[in-house]
């Protein structure tokens, strides 16, 4: 039960909470307010107005101190007793303090009561009051307003004038009143001299909470309150509440000309007309309704109390993502319900309201629908767009705050257990904090996660907690996640997505030939078809760019540009990055290729694996395609714990003989070859990578295994083309599948693909099989490659934005000097900015170990420096017909099943009416992404795409770029119209 009294402390008065943690630096700070305001103000009113909020916040802390006390020498059945009288005495001590001191504590109390969700039932059933039943101001104060604003008499104003207010609240009081044409309107009178009060009050908090940022750093509430601070005093001009009004008004469409045509998400409320404003009086149009509290005239009106929440709910979501324009108070008192059906929310005060900027409603937007499908990557981009920045690295906590932030509502009946689940969740989290950081208690206490909070965002906060209040004060429960979505999409869904739509669709880089200007008009029609979301095409020819493309999105839901650096996810792609490595580590002396594994690999012996060689897993033949086919459905995370996925393989054994038949090994490839790779080389999978490949071809930044942190503004995300996912249903099954993934499975599988694939956990892992992240010039670079033995291709076309191997491949994160307040070893305050704009919105903590991909780097650093032996300089593979152990020919012919479509690692391609040699090689992906080239014609290309398609795209591609530049069409990455080969591997 003390937890109510840790709200009702920092709410009512946070100086209590102060007293409370720190004593004698409280008594300080009262010193020195009491000393400032003699000094400028004198005993006067203003510091009686704080000394009175200090007192009546100690008495109640003092109250529920002893209520605790007592509770422990008091039998459970009567404890409940006790806390409810202690909450209904305190309520009203609340409630009296806030009516002596107007201002913005009625605000606070207004708040207060719509937070039925966290607070006990006296303080709500009390408070509410605050909403528009304060006592009203004498009536002549009132006219002597009016006369004074419109320069005339009340006579010369109004037909009639009710005395009695219809309401009075904290700024102001209403007045029901028929003008001299007959109209009945509602006189809304600021009250005398509340100007002062409010702005003073502002004063006040902003005082108190630089207090607590002070003593306690943890609890910095300064970007909320000088939020605050900027936005009230809008409240107190009531022409500027007129134009407000006006602005909702025509936004949800509550005007419609007759004809004229609403939106698809279009809201079912009222709005009253503006007649006349001033600074202080505002004269609206009358509409009769019921108020929100009045629970015995709604049900005798038969109103639907779930329905009007639900419809507030929509104006609401409406307002901020459609219009980005919204009234910032919905508390119940401004809101009525119509009389005559069908029954409509009717929507009041519009003083103080917040004007979004279109990136920030963007980003809102993003952000609301990233916690809805769990997208980790989505959600920390809308963060870094908002300029929220965090000082630790922790998504899955960072997801399950604003899951907590947009969960559904609860009625009021559930207060105390809703409460009591959000404490343990925040216990939940500040333990993981502790953990990460390896704080004492004391430390963690003060450690403040937030290192950056934006403004703007404070009243979108203030607003969903006041409509989860109402929810809950009229005991209906919210589902905002499926209210709300709609709202969001719609500013999303469709934003610049196709050509037709965008003009810089395709992304500004020069065009390097002909074929490229051609290209660029096949992907807008592909765009305007809805066949691509984002892209890039980069293709070699000699060992120069030809082709360097990248056009579309970011995601369904980000509307940001893809760039020749933006990160794709590639899937099976990988497994040629990752066979590469092997045959790097081959190319060094440190392994063979007839090998035995359990030589190289221990662990790897037994169960029948003992026969098993490295060619065999590179030529799919090992028998081990399904070692690890229980790694989906619910055992699908496991694939992110490497030395898991390793003892698995470790404990597999072979179906088939080894070298007997190749069957594709889709997931177990990976683990195969990265066991050999670490076993073989005694160094980590990344850090092999770094050496063999990253460093001499100069793609730092651009092709990962399991992305560093830092690198997620710059991800690709996910989605699924419907259409053609319905289409492999139609197709027949393929020999070299194994049984476990055939088309039925992989249809099922690419369903949840997408989602899975989306979250920040598993594409942070290494999956050597299915994880590769890269663009489209680091892939085709590493093809340009092979295709030439290993040379390394010239310098990347120095037109290309940022620069190809710009980037730091682990990126480093500035840091500078910790305030000394700041406990916990942190650096704070400083933005990881690229020259582009982009930055990263994670500030790196300070930990006593490195990373292991640190360590891995400076290990890579430390042993290969110069980028390996003279004699392999310019090139990563010293073995000059490298290419033919890749395709499986030549000497190496008897290590690769005879007719099967992959050599040693890749997919073997041969030339559409050709001679039935092979003439190149690579590797594709689930969805389209590819990487392959043409040894024979010095050819490579790479395509990039987020929308999985299954090769549609990436065909007509390839077709349209071989075709103009003359040459042979590969078998396998070609023949858009065979419905039965999509590109699955």
């Amino acid at each position: 039960m003390l937890a109510w009294f840790l709200f009702l402390s920092i709410t009512v008065s946070v100086v209590v909470y102060a007293v409370w943690v720190s004593p004698s630096r409280t008594f300080l700070f009262l010193n020195s307010i009491s000393k400032s305001v003699k000094n400028i103000m004198g005993w006067g009113n203003i510091y009686r107005r704080r000394m009175k909020v200090f007192t009546a916040a100690l008495i109640i802390y003092l109250d529920y101190k002893a209520v605790q006390q007592r509770g422990k020498w008091t039998s459970k059945s009567k404890r409940n007793a006790l806390w409810e009288k202690a909450h209904e005495r305190n309520a009203k001590r609340v409630l009296s303090l806030i009516i002596k001191l107007e201002g913005l504590w009625v605000k606070l109390g207004q708040y207060l009561s719509t937070r039925a969700d966290v607070l006990p039932e006296a303080y709500i059933s009390l408070l509410k009051q605050l909403q528009d039943s304060l006592p009203p101001r004498p009536l002549k104060e009132v006219c002597r307003t009016i006369q004074k604003e419109f320069g005339k008499s009340m006579d010369d104003l109004f037909a009639e004038f009710v005395e009695k207010p219809l309401a009075t609240a904290s700024i102001a009081q209403v007045h029901r009143a028929t003008l001299l044409n007959g109209q009945e309107v509602v006189v809304k009178v600021q009250h005398d001299g509340i100007k002062a009060i409010i702005l003073e009050d502002l004063k006040n908090a902003k005082s108190i909470v630089n207090w607590i940022a002070w003593a306690e750093p943890q609890y910095d509430f300064n970007p909320m309150i000088d939020e605050w601070c900027k936005e009230a005093p809008k409240e107190l001009d009531f022409d500027h509440e007129a134009e407000n009004t006006r602005t909702v008004a025509a936004n949800l469409g509550c005007k419609k000309s007759p004809g004229e045509s609403y939106s698809s998400n279009r809201v079912n409320v009222l709005i009253p007309e503006v007649i006349q404003s001033t600074k202080s009086v505002l004269i609206l149009e009358y509409m009769d309704g019921i108020r929100l509290n009045d629970t015995a005239s709604l049900e005798a009106f038969g109103i639907d109390k779930q329905k009007i929440v639900e419809e507030i709910t929509r104006a609401y979501a409406h307002q901020i993502y459609v219009d980005g324009f919204f009234n910032g108070d919905p508390h119940p008192g401004n809101f009525l319900v119509s009389k005559e059906a069908p029954h409509c929310p009717i929507l009041l005060d519009f003083g103080l309201t917040k004007k979004l900027s279109s990136s920030l409603k963007h980003a809102l937007a993003k952000m609301f629908l990233a916690s809805a499908e769990g997208d980790h990557v989505a959600l920390l981009s809308a963060f870094s767009e908002m300029g929220l920045r965090l000082r630790l690295d922790m998504p899955e906590q960072v997801m399950e705050i604003t899951s907590v932030f947009f969960r559904s509502s609860t009625p009021a009946t559930e207060a105390q257990q809703n409460l009591k689940s959000l404490a343990e969740q925040r216990e939940k989290n500040m333990k993981a904090i502790q953990e990460k950081l390896q704080l004492n208690q004391k430390e963690v206490k003060r450690f403040n996660p937030v290192d950056a909070f934006p403004g703007d965002i404070v009243i979108f906060g203030r607003v969903l907690n006041l409509l989860r209040g109402l929810s809950s004060t009229m005991n209906v429960r919210i589902v905002y996640m499926d209210i709300m979505k709609p709202f969001a999409e719609a500013v999303l869904g469709n934003i610049n997505k196709t050509p037709a739509a965008n003009a810089q669709w395709i992304y500004n880089t020069p065009v390097h030939s002909d074929v490229e200007t051609k290209l660029r008009q096949l992907l807008v029609e592909l765009g305007n078809n809805d066949k691509i979301l984002g892209i890039q095409v980069c293709a070699y020819k000699d060992g120069e760019v030809i082709i360097d493309t990248a056009a579309g999105v970011l995601g369904r839901y980000d509307p940001r540009p893809v760039q020749p650096d933006t990160l794709f996810s590639v899937f099976s792609a990988t497994k040629g990055i990752t066979a590469g490595m092997l045959h790097w580590l081959v190319d060094n002396g440190k392994l063979k290729l007839d090998e035995n594994v359990a030589n190289i690999w221990p662990e790897f012996r037994g169960n029948g694996k003992e026969h098993i060689k490295v060619h065999h897993i590179l030529n799919h033949t090992s028998g081990l395609h399904n070692a690890l086919a229980d790694l989906r459905g619910e055992n699908a995370f496991l694939m992110t714990e490497w030395d898991a996925c390793l003892k698995l393989i470790e404990a597999s054994q072979p179906e088939t003989e080894p070298g007997k038949q190749q069957l594709y090994h889709y997931l177990s490839f990976g683990w195969l070859c990265g066991g050999i790779i670490e076993h073989a080389s005694g160094k980590k999978f990344q850090e092999i990578l770094e050496e063999a490949l990253i460093r001499p071809l100069k793609i730092e930044g651009e092709l990962y295994v399991g992305i560093p942190p830092g690198v997620e503004a710059r991800l690709a995300n996910l989605t699924l083309d419907t259409d053609d996912l319905k289409k492999l249903s139609e197709m027949r099954n393929r020999a070299e599948m194994p049984s476990t993934f055939q088309l039925n499975n992989i249809s099922e599988l690419a369903e949840y693909l997408p989602a899975f694939f989306n979250m920040l956990n598993v594409r942070r892992a290494i999956v050597p099989a299915a994880n590769g992240h890269c663009s489209a010039r680091a892939l085709a670079r590493y093809y340009a490659a092979l295709a030439d033995c290993g040379v390394v291709p010239p310098p990347h076309s120095s037109a290309s934005n940022p620069p190809l191997g710009s980037h730091p491949h682990i990126p480093k994160f500035p840091s500078k000097k910790t305030d000394e307040k700041q406990k916990g070893k942190v650096d704070g305050g400083v933005k990881n900015e690229r020259s582009d704009g982009r930055q990263n919105i994670y500030i790196r903590i300070e930990e006593d170990d490195d990373d292991d991909e640190e360590k891995c780097s400076k290990s890579s650093r430390d042993t290969s420096k110069g980028g390996g032996p003279e004699n392999k300089k310019g090139k990563i593979f010293s073995n000059p017909r490298v290419h033919e152990a890749f395709m499986g020919v030549g000497e190496y012919e008897n290590m690769c099943l005879r007719d099967g479509v992959f050599g040693l690692g890749f997919r073997r391609l041969k030339s559409k009416d050709g001679d039935g040699s092979y003439s190149g090689f690579g590797h594709s992906g689930m969805g389209g992404s590819t990487g392959f080239c043409d040894v024979k014609n010095r050819f490579a290309m790479a395509v990039t795409l987020n929308k999985l398609s299954f090769g549609g795209v990436t065909a007509k591609i390839v077709e349209l770029i071989c075709s103009e530049l003359n040459l042979p069409l590969p078998e396998g990455l070609s023949g858009s119209g065979d419905i039965n080969r999509p590109l699955i591997n």
